[in-house]
């Protein structure tokens, strides 16, 4: 099991947290034109990462907040935890 530090609350099992999944993919702009195949692409076409990388999870038996995550995909090993508007290099 995981335990992952939320930035509000501190330590908790991973129980308290849902993934939402890439951290690094960048939403279309709201009330813009976006073509099919643009948005095909980031609904549909992911990348699955091996090693390091960032991840959003929400604490949804706690804050509720969403945060950032970097973790290896291999080991599990989580390295950093922010809030979802920090950056996490």
């Amino acid at each position: 099991m995981l335990h992952i530090k939320c930035p509000h609350c501190g330590l908790r099992s991973q129980n308290e947290f849902s993934y939402g999944g890439d951290g690094t993919i960048k939403r279309p702009e709201l009330n813009k034109e976006i073509s099919d195949q643009d948005w095909n692409n980031f609904v549909y076409n992911r990348k699955s990462p091996r090693g390091k990388h960032v991840e959003l999870w929400q604490h949804i038996s706690g804050c509720r907040q969403w945060i950032k995550v970097q973790r290896d995909t291999v080991t599990h090993e989580i390295f950093q935890t922010a809030d979802v508007k920090q950056d996490i290099k």
